[in-house]
């Protein structure tokens, strides 16, 4: 009883839900018709057990296929496959072209949308972005970011604008300042690559001698780089004979990168030539031609050698001017190895016009090429650093003593002899030799004391140089005369076979002050145009008229004289450097002294022709008598505080000028 009760209740259970199921099933005509007969044929007789049963097969009807998602796949297999190969080309332009791919796409990317933003906005009321000055702003940003960015060349290229940029935009002269900081230095392990590749699989220690440890009779290295720049780092080491050496090691990318950078760089300046109408191509090839030779040490030491035979044999240069030895067994087209130098740099004035504290006869380390001093203790000290600073160790014994305790003191040189021996150095380069170093940047130039109280000058990284044909060197000293005489018929003869058809225009760019003794065609050509204008029209139609000048200053590109590019360059830095010492010698007046005497001493011009020029310089002299007037007149108001000196004073009205030309110059080139 117990048992059939039990049981009974069991069943009930669960019949009911069934039942209940069935019942809803029903009374919803709209459910599907095989479920209604499972539970119906499911459903047991009253009083007996049925186990629930799985629905056969054929109760369950048709089979549907099921969805293949054939859109999904598709694209899945298209998106795994430009992964794959997007990956596969990340890695190869890393590794086999050292991202130069990648630098390019983002340079082409860059220079389309500045150029667009240019061709749309660059009007007196801009469609989009504010004024002109935003889109000036926005652009150098834009430029400046991906210069930075892409490193080695690009640096080059930034560092050239830079030294170009008092004509351009004041918002790309702040920004492109900044492109003369420090590069990041590569890590040891990689420029090492480079000393055994350049010489047959060697290790550093095997090619230069050196020990990392101290070893008894091995030289020294530092890991550390001493400097970094775009191209190169530069490394102190004591070789085992005590000649203390600066190696230069270029970095490995640079190799694998130079050739995308220079592609890269002639397409987009191919672009713009074509899309703002600028005759600016046909001065790409020697400008690339001049980096690639950037990277060449062989040619650097080339360079530096000539530089040292020629200072040597300069009766005026020699004793003020230094060029550091280039050691050639060290020397490859990507290591150079030249003597250590200890000196002040240009821009330290406090350290170059400090009182001396060295004591009386004695000069700097290393003057007229003296073996640097390296004590027993000095090299405990190096031992003691290599155990424990690896990597970071800083070998090197510090020569400042003449600085005194307090570290206050300085050579003890004025800034005019300085800049003396400076403007010397690169006239002579000019106008005598016609081997001209492009680069004369105050990181490029040491100072150093001399015994007798003298100042010498260093002059290091030779890597960028023009060499001028006698015939364009004479032309060009000729044209600096005639500017000193306001002779004007020679201006324009030189001028028209340069190809230049605004000879007033690049008088005043030559000098770098404005030339008053043209007929100003073109500035009042300009003025002309500009009257009654509002402040912003006249702003964007000065702008246009200084490009229409550039293509007349370029208008023959056959004719025009490429050195001309890197020769202003040259001017622009020792003019920047005059400026930046406080004006202190009359550079004008010098280089135009330079430039007549080389009339007459030049030995491949008659002997009836030399003469001539000789009796011309002498009237010459009574000219050059008026500028020193003048530079006297600004250094009196200079010293009693009413005023700057006569580079202050002729930027200021160079100033004045190119505002008529849409020009806003600024000379603060080293600022940052």
């Amino acid at each position: 009883m117990f048992r059939n009760g039990v049981a009974a209740r069991l069943h009930a259970r669960q019949a009911v839900p069934v039942h209940g199921v069935s019942a809803r099933s029903s009374a919803g005509a709209r459910a599907p018709r095989i479920f209604a007969r499972r539970f119906t044929q499911a459903r047991p007789a009253q009083g007996q057990f049925e186990p629930l049963r799985p629905p056969s097969p054929s109760s369950l009807g048709k089979p549907k296929a099921a969805r293949e998602f054939k859109r999904t796949r598709k694209w899945g297999r298209r998106l795994l496959i430009l992964s794959v190969v997007g990956g596969a080309a990340y890695e190869v332009d890393n590794y086999a072209f050292a991202k130069g791919v990648g630098r390019s796409i983002r340079t082409f990317g860059t220079g389309l949308f500045v150029a667009l933003d240019y061709k749309i906005n660059f009007r007196a009321e801009p469609f989009f972005g504010g004024s002109i000055e935003d889109l000036h702003m926005r652009s150098a940003e834009r430029l400046f970011d991906v210069l930075r960015a892409n490193g080695g060349l690009y640096l080059k290229i930034g560092q050239a604008i830079a030294m170009q940029s008092a004509v351009l935009p004041p918002e790309f002269q702040k920004m492109f300042a900044r492109m003369f900081d420090d590069a990041p230095q590569d890590e040891w392990k990689d420029v090492e690559k480079v000393v055994r590749k350049d010489f047959g699989g060697k290790s550093v220690e095997e090619v230069f001698g050196v020990s990392f440890t101290g070893e008894e009779g091995k030289g020294l290295i530092e890991r550390r780089a001493r400097a970094s720049a775009s191209v190169a780092q530069v490394h102190w080491a004591r070789l085992p004979d005590g000649r203390e050496v600066a190696i230069k090691l270029q970095k490995p990318e640079i190799a694998k990168q130079v050739g995308w950078d220079l592609w890269a760089f002639k397409v987009v300046m191919r672009i713009y030539t074509w899309w703002f109408d600028l005759p600016l191509y046909s001065l790409v090839p020697f400008i690339t031609e001049r980096l690639m030779l950037e990277t060449d040490f062989e040619s650097e030491a080339r360079n530096s050698e000539m530089m040292r035979d020629l200072v040597n044999s300069e009766p005026s240069l020699k004793g003020r001017v230094y060029i550091p030895q280039v050691y050639p067994e060290f020397t490859t087209r990507r290591v150079m190895v030249t003597e250590w130098i200890e000196g002040v740099r240009l821009w330290d004035k406090s350290a170059t016009g400090g009182r001396w504290l060295g004591g009386s006869g004695s000069g700097s380390p290393g003057v007229h090429g003296a073996q640097l001093h390296f004590s027993q203790s000095d090299l405990e000290a190096a031992r003691r650093e290599l155990r424990e600073h690896p990597m970071r160790e800083k070998l090197k014994p510090d020569r400042e003593t003449w600085k005194g305790r307090n570290g206050k003191g300085g050579l003890g040189l004025s800034s005019r002899e300085v800049m003396t021996t400076m403007v010397d150095l690169f006239s002579a380069q000019i106008f005598k030799w016609g081997v001209v170093h492009c680069d004369p940047h105050p990181g490029n130039i040491f100072i150093r004391r001399l015994p007798s109280g003298k100042a010498e000058l260093v002059l290091i990284d030779h890597g960028l140089y023009v060499y001028m044909s006698p015939t364009f060197k004479h032309q060009y000293a000729l044209f600096w005369k005639s500017l000193m005489t306001f002779d004007n018929e020679t201006i324009t003869e030189i001028t028209k076979e340069w190809g230049v058809n605004a000879p007033d225009l690049f008088a005043s760019a030559t000098l770098m002050r404005p030339y008053e003794g043209g007929d100003q065609t073109t500035r009042g050509h300009i003025m002309k145009e500009l009257k009654g204008k509002t402040p912003s029209e006249r702003h964007y139609e000065a702008q246009q008229r200084m490009k229409q000048g550039i293509r007349e200053i370029l208008s023959d590109e056959e004719k025009w004289p490429k050195e001309l590019l890197f020769i202003g360059r040259n001017m622009r830095i020792v003019q920047g450097n005059n400026q930046f010492m406080g004006s202190p010698v009359n550079r004008v007046k010098m280089m135009g002294n330079w430039a007549s005497r080389s009339l007459f001493q030049d030995p491949n011009l008659p002997l009836r022709e030399r003469i001539s020029n000789m009796w011309q310089h002498l009237l010459f002299k009574t000219v050059l008598f008026a500028t020193d007037v003048a530079f006297y007149t600004f250094k009196l108001r200079q010293w009693l505080g009413w005023g700057g000196g006569m580079e202050d004073e002729v930027e200021a009205r160079m100033k004045d000028m190119a505002k008529d030309f849409g020009v806003e110059l600024q000379h603060e080139v080293f600022e940052g």
